[in-house]
Parts: structure tokens; C-alpha cells; sequence
């Protein structure tokens, strides 16, 4: 891992640390930097830190040109392992700030963002805040896409209390404070997989953490357009059910991780038949609701394919 700072960075304390991990998007990079330069921060003292997880480096030459446009403190560090994991515990060993918030390299915050995630914590008193995050579809956007709900977006009045499964790293604000004395606290065995924001999640509620929701810190992600194909819906799905699996299971050992392993693998294989027979049910009324109920026979299978100890790298290359 290197590391270099920008010449304003200072000892003092910081309310907030802006934390980016990117991969292989310099463009979106490049665009997400020019949109936090003009973030209003009312006041907060913050800094920025950029870790770029490729090994190659592709979005440090845009860091170092965006550095002199954001008027608060910059590091920009690289962690040369491709994981996910890994360049979030980056970000946070580096981080001064009281309250840390990711916001994905693929994501542009709203004005105010950062301002608005703040003090809901502050007004609450939490550990952990989310924010909403809306997406952007290209112009050409098949209708079936948006009608479908394949990206949806929550939607809660600020200060509603969260459960662990309704959490994402996305748009996240934790309290550094929260993650002094968890290991990672991201794991790097669920780095390229996915899923290492759910075992955080799960692990910081199972401490007595408090997850809200602020309506108003709102970022807007852009589906890009490898992503608006029925074959890479359907393999998220997949994705997210061998997360649930491992999620549930990666706390318990022995008589009790085979008892819930055999119940789980019970009931994905039931649902993915239920789900199956109403595929094909509605195949010839509805290609958009067919792909939602193939989407849970996917995610059984995801399941199901964890259980038997099948991992889809979903991180490993650019997604």
C-alpha cells in the first residue's frame, strides 16, 4: 500500500472523514471528485481519502489532478490487492475523522449530502446512518428495467431504525468510533464475493449498534449499461443469495452451523420450486414479472450453491 497526502492536511480534528475506494473508473472518478470539490459542508471540518484498488493505478493520475480543487484535505492511497474489503480498511486505518462516510466512485452526492448524514447522527445519536441512493439510467433504458424494480431505492422518513439487511456500504455513515475494536472491521474473506458490508452490519447490531435512515442524504448511482441485461440481473440475484447463506452461517460452528445449514438449504430448495412453477406461469402474460420470479429462483440456487461452497467473485474484475 503507498500513500500521499495533500500539503493542507493537518493534525486538527475533523468531524468527517469522505472516504472513496475505486476500481477501474477513472471516468466516474473523475466526475464523483469534481461534485465533492463543490460539496457545502457548513462548517464540518473534513477531509477526502481516495484509495484506488487497482494495481495498476488507474485512478491515482485522476486523484492528483482533482487534489487542488477540493478545498479541504486530500489523501490519496493505494491498496494493490484487488478486494473491496481490503481498500475500505484502507480508508478507515487513515481516517482522523469523528464520523466516517463512503460514498461509491460510481455515485454523485446531492448538495448537502454530507451535511445532512451528519446531522442525522448527531440528531439521533446512532452509530450508523444510510442514505438513499437513486439511479440514473441511460437515455435508451428499456421500460421492463424501471417497471421491473431490479434496482430499487429505499425510501424511509429520516431516523427510522434499520435492520442489518436493509444496511449497504454505498452511502454510509459510521462513527469511528463504532469500529475501533472490530478486526478489518471489513472482512477481506468476503472482498471479492460480496457481502462484507452485511457481516459488518450483522456484527455491529449483534454489539448493540443502532443503524438509521436519513431521507434528505440522498446520491444518485449510475447503472451502467453492461448492467440492463436480463443474464447480469439474474446473476446478482445469485450473488446476493450465496451472501445471505454466508452471512447466516459464518457465526456458527458445529451441531448448530449443520442444523441451520440443512433448514436454510430446506427452504432455498422449496421456494426456488414454488418460484420455478410461477415463472413459467407467467412466461407467456409477462417477460418483466417471469424475470422477478427467475430472480428468486436465482438467488435459491445462489443459496443452495454457498451451502455446497460455490463462490461467484462478483469483485474480482471490473462489475
Amino acid at each position: 500500500m503507498s500513500s500521499e497526502r495533500s500539503p493542507r492536511s493537518s493534525p486538527d480534528k475533523l468531524d468527517l472523514s469522505i472516504c472513496v475506494c475505486t476500481f477501474q473508473r477513472p471516468a466516474m472518478l473523475d466526475t464523483l471528485l469534481r461534485e465533492l470539490a463543490t460539496q457545502d459542508l457548513n462548517g464540518f471540518r473534513s477531509e477526502l481519502i481516495i484509495v484506488d484498488n487497482d494495481p495498476n493505478g488507474t485512478g491515482v493520475p485522476i486523484a492528483r489532478a482533482r487534489v487542488d480543487g477540493i478545498p479541504y484535505p486530500v489523501q490519496i492511497l493505494q491498496q494493490t490487492t484487488p478486494n473491496i474489503a481490503l481498500a475500505r480498511n484502507t480508508a478507515i486505518a487513515a481516517a482522523r475523522g469523528k464520523a466516517i462516510l463512503f460514498i461509491d466512485d460510481d455515485e454523485l452526492p446531492e448538495p448537502g449530502w454530507a451535511s445532512h448524514m451528519l446531522r442525522a447522527q448527531s440528531a439521533s445519536g446512532v452509530e450508523v446512518v444510510i442514505g438513499p441512493v437513486a439511479r440514473r439510467y441511460p437515455p435508451d433504458a428499456p421500460a421492463w428495467l424501471k417497471q421491473g424494480g431490479f434496482f430499487p431505492t429505499q425510501s424511509h422518513p429520516t431516523g427510522t431504525l434499520l435492520q442489518y439487511q436493509q444496511a449497504y456500504s454505498g452511502n454510509s455513515l459510521f462513527l469511528r468510533s463504532v469500529l475501533r475494536d472490530l478486526p478489518g472491521p471489513f472482512d477481506p474473506a468476503f472482498g471479492v464475493t460480496g457481502g462484507s458490508d452485511t457481516m459488518l452490519f450483522r456484527e455491529l447490531t449483534l454489539r448493540g449498534a443502532r443503524i438509521t435512515w436519513c431521507e434528505e442524504g440522498i446520491v444518485s448511482e449510475e447503472v451502467p449499461v453492461h448492467r440492463i441485461t436480463r443474464s447480469w440481473i439474474l446473476r446478482r440475484a445469485f450473488r446476493g443469495g450465496q451472501s445471505f447463506i454466508r452471512a447466516e452461517l459464518a457465526p456458527l460452528r458445529g451441531v448448530r452451523r449443520l442444523l441451520r445449514g440443512s433448514w436454510l438449504g430446506a427452504r432455498a430448495l422449496l421456494q426456488s420450486g414454488a418460484a420455478l412453477v410461477l415463472a413459467l406461469l407467467w412466461l407467456p402474460l409477462s417477460r418483466t414479472r417471469t424475470l422477478q420470479w427467475l430472480c428468486k429462483v436465482s438467488a435459491q440456487f445462489g443459496k443452495l450453491g454457498a451451502l455446497f461452497g460455490h463462490r461467484y467473485r462478483e469483485y474480482a474484475s471490473t462489475n
